[in-house]
C-alpha cells in the first residue's frame, strides 16, 4: 500500500528544506511553516485557552456553591453590569457557561489534541520532512488564533459575550445581543482552521509516508489522526453553513431558524418567519457528535503509544483496533439525533437512533478492552506518562457507560438537561481526554525539547488531578438522577425534592478550586524543565516508532531526519526474539539484509 513515489517526494522535500536561508525570528517562530513550530504554537495557545476556560468555570462554581453571596476579593473587578456588589447576575452566569463550553472544546481540547500533537508527531511518525502543505498549515493556526481572539473579544462588547449556551440554539440565539454575533464569526474562523488542518493531515498521511510504511505499519496514533481528520472534513461544513445562516438571521433579517408567531417580552416579532429551530439542532449535532470522537480518538491514540512503550510489548489486537476505529468513525455520522429525543421526532426515528447509538458503543469497548488486555503480562514501567494513560482507561470507561442511558429515549427524557449529562460528557473529555493529553505532554516533551520533565512533580500532578476531577464530576450523576437542571444559576435551590443533594455543590466547587491548585506542579515543571530539565537521549523511552528511534531529540531543523528512514516492520516490535536488545525499531533492516550488506 505504500507508494513507490514516496522516497522521491521525501528526497525533493529534504533538499528544498536543506537549501533554505537563515530565517528571521518572525519567520522562524511566529509565521513559521515548520510543522514542529506550528505544533508548539498550537500547544501553547490551546493550553492558555484551557486555563482561561477553567477560570470561567471556577467563577461559576462559586455561584453554584454559594448562590447570591458576593465573590470575595475579585468580585468587584467585573463591574456592576455583571456582578453588582460582587454578586453574580444570571446573565453573567449564562455568559460564563456558554463561553466555558465553547473555549474548552473548540479552543482548548481539539486544537491541543489535533493541532498540537497531530502537527508535531504525525510527520515524525510517518517519516515525512513536513506536512504536505506547510503554508496551509500556517494558515490553519492563524485562523484558529484569530477565531480565539474574536471569541474572547465578545466579553468586552455591550451586554457581554454569548449567553445562549455553547450549542447556540435558536430562536434564543437569534434574538440575543451582539456577543452572539461575535461568537458566530469566531466559530466560522475556527471551523475554517479545522477544515484546512484536516485536509492537510489526510494528504500528508496518504502521500508522505516513508518507504515501506504501509497502512498497517502505521502507529495507532497516526490512524486516529487520520480518522479524526476525516470526521472534521465531513462534519464541520454543515455547522459552518449553519453558522452563516444564523448570522444572516441576525444581521439580514432572514428566517432560516426563526419560526412564525414569536413573542418576545410581550411584543410579537416582525419577521417573515417560517424557519425551523430544529433544523439548527440537526446541523449542529451532525457536527457535534462526530466532534465527541474528535475529542476522544486522539486521546486513545496517545494512550496506545504510551501503553505499548511502557508495557514493552506489542498492542493486543492492533488490526482489530484499527478496524474498530474505522467503523466507529463511520457510525459517528448516524447517531447525532440521540441528542434530540425530546424534540418529538417520533418513535420510529427514535428507535433508529437508539439502535445506532448502542451499536457505536461496540467499537469503543473493543478499543478500550484491547488497551486493558495489552497490560496483561507486560513489564510495566510506572512512568509519569504511563500513570496518566492508566488513569484514562477507567475514567473513559465511566464516561462511556454513563452515556448508554442517554442513548435510549425513555431514560433520556428524564435525564436530558440535568447534571447527569454534564457528568457523563465531562468524564469523557476531562478525566478522560485531558488526562491522556497530559500524558502526551510528558511523553513527547523530551522529543520536543531534548529534556526530561521532573518525574516527582509529574506524579504529584497526576494524583492531584485524578482525585479532584472525580470530586467535581462524580457527584453530578447523583444530582442529575435527582432531577437537578444543569442550567440553573442558583444550583437548584428552587427544587424542594432535591434539597438533599444540593450540598454536593459545595463539594464540587471546592474540588474545582483544589484541581486548579493541582495544576501548579505541572506549570512549574513545564517552565523549569524547558531550561533546567535533565538532558534526554534521542530515544528517551527506548521506543520502536521512528519519531523516537530514527530522529534526534529535538528533530533537526526544517526536515526532521538526518537520513530519511525506510520502514521494515510494524510499530510495536517490543521484546522481539529477533533482536539482541529485545526491541526492533521500525527502521532497522532485518538481519538477513544486514548480512547481505543492505
Amino acid at each position: 500500500m505504500a507508494h513507490e513515489a514516496s522516497g522521491t517526494t521525501h528526497e525533493v522535500a529534504h533538499e528544498v528544506h536543506d537549501d533554505h536561508h537563515e530565517q528571521s525570528f518572525w519567520r522562524k517562530y511566529v509565521f513559521s511553516t515548520d510543522h514542529k513550530v506550528i505544533g508548539i504554537q498550537y500547544g501553547l495557545t490551546s493550553l492558555a485557552f484551557l486555563f482561561f476556560g477553567f477560570c470561567l468555570v471556577m467563577l461559576m462554581r462559586w455561584q453554584l456553591a454559594y448562590p447570591g453571596e458576593p465573590l470575595p476579593l475579585i468580585g468587584q473587578l467585573f463591574g456592576d453590569e455583571r456582578m453588582p456588589g460582587g454578586t453574580m447576575l444570571p446573565e453573567f452566569y449564562n455568559q460564563l457557561g456558554a463561553m466555558h463550553g465553547t473555549i474548552m472544546v473548540f479552543l482548548g481540547i481539539v486544537p491541543l489534541a489535533v493541532g498540537a500533537f497531530g502537527n508535531y508527531v504525525v510527520p515524525l511518525q510517518i517519516g515525512a520532512p513536513d506536512m504536505a502543505f506547510p503554508k496551509l498549515n500556517m494558515a490553519s493556526y492563524w485562523f484558529f488564533f484569530l477565531g480565539g481572539v474574536v471569541m474572547l473579544s465578545s466579553f468586552f462588547v455591550p451586554a457581554g459575550a454569548a449567553k445562549a449556551g455553547w450549542t447556540s440554539y435558536p430562536p434564543l440565539a437569534n434574538i440575543e445581543t451582539m456577543g452572539q454575533t461575535i461568537w458566530l464569526f469566531g466559530m466560522v474562523f475556527l471551523i475554517t482552521s479545522s477544515l484546512l488542518g484536516a485536509l492537510n493531515f489526510l494528504v500528508t498521511i496518504i502521500q508522505l509516508r516513508a518507504d515501506g510504511l504501509t497502512f498497517f505499519r502505521l502507529p495507532f496514533f497516526v490512524w486516529v489522526q487520520f480518522v479524526t481528520a476525516l470526521l472534521l472534513l465531513l462534519a464541520f461544513p454543515p455547522l459552518e453553513a449553519a453558522a452563516v445562516l444564523q448570522i444572516m438571521d441576525r444581521l439580514a433579517d432572514t428566517s432560516f431558524f426563526m419560526p412564525s408567531g414569536l413573542v418576545v417580552s410581550g411584543e410579537p416579532l416582525d419577521i417573515a418567519g417560517g424557519g425551523s429551530p430544529i433544523l439548527w439542532q440537526h446541523l449542529f449535532w451532525f457536527l457535534a457528535h462526530p466532534e465527541v470522537y474528535v475529542l476522544i480518538l486522539p486521546a486513545m491514540g496517545i494512550v496506545a503509544e504510551i501503553i505499548a512503550n511502557n508495557t514493552r510489548k506489542p498492542l493486543w489486537g492492533y488490526r482489530l483496533m484499527v478496524y474498530s476505529l474505522l467503523f466507529l468513525g463511520f457510525m459517528s455520522f448516524i447517531v447525532w439525533a440521540h441528542h434530540m429525543f425530546i424534540t418529538g421526532m417520533g418513535t420510529n426515528l427514535s428507535a433508529f437512533f437508539q439502535v445506532t447509538t448502542m451499536i457505536i458503543s461496540i467499537p469503543s469497548v473493543i478499543i478500550l478492552s484491547a488497551l486493558f488486555i495489552s497490560l496483561w503480562g507486560g513489564s510495566i514501567r510506572f512512568t509519569t506518562p504511563m500513570l496518566f494513560a492508566l488513569g484514562f482507561l477507567p475514567m473513559f470507561g465511566i464516561g462511556g457507560l454513563t452515556g448508554l442511558p442517554l442513548g435510549l429515549a425513555p431514560p433520556d427524557v428524564h435525564l436530558h438537561d440535568t447534571y447527569y449529562v454534564i457528568g457523563h460528557f465531562h468524564y469523557v473529555v476531562a478525566p478522560g481526554t485531558i488526562l491522556a493529553l497530559f500524558g502526551g505532554i510528558y511523553y513527547w516533551f523530551p522529543k520536543m525539547t531534548g529534556r526530561m520533565m521532573n518525574d516527582m512533580l509529574g506524579k504529584i500532578h497526576f494524583w492531584g488531578t485524578l482525585i479532584f476531577m472525580n470530586g467535581i464530576f462524580f457527584p453530578m450523576f447523583i444530582q442529575g438522577m435527582a432531577g437537578v437542571s444543569r442550567r440553573l444559576y442558583d444550583g437548584g435551590q428552587i427544587y424542594e425534592h432535591a434539597q438533599g443533594v444540593l450540598w454536593l455543590n459545595e463539594v464540587m466547587s471546592i474540588s474545582a478550586w483544589l484541581l486548579a491548585l493541582a495544576q501548579i506542579p505541572f506549570i512549574i515543571n513545564l517552565l523549569i524543565s524547558l531550561k533546567k530539565g535533565k538532558e534526554a537521549k534521542d530515544n528517551a523511552w527506548d521506543a520502536t516508532t521512528i519519531e523516537w528511534a530514527a530522529a534526534p531529540s529535538p528533530p533537526v531543523g526544517h526536515g526532521n531526519f538526518v537520513t530519511l528512514p525506510r520502514v521494515y516492520r510494524g510499530p510495536y516490535e517490543y521484546s522481539s526474539p529477533e533482536a539482541e536488545d529485545h526491541d526492533l525499531p521500525q527502521h532497522v533492516p532485518p538481519k538477513q539484509l544486514v548480512a547481505e550488506g543492505a
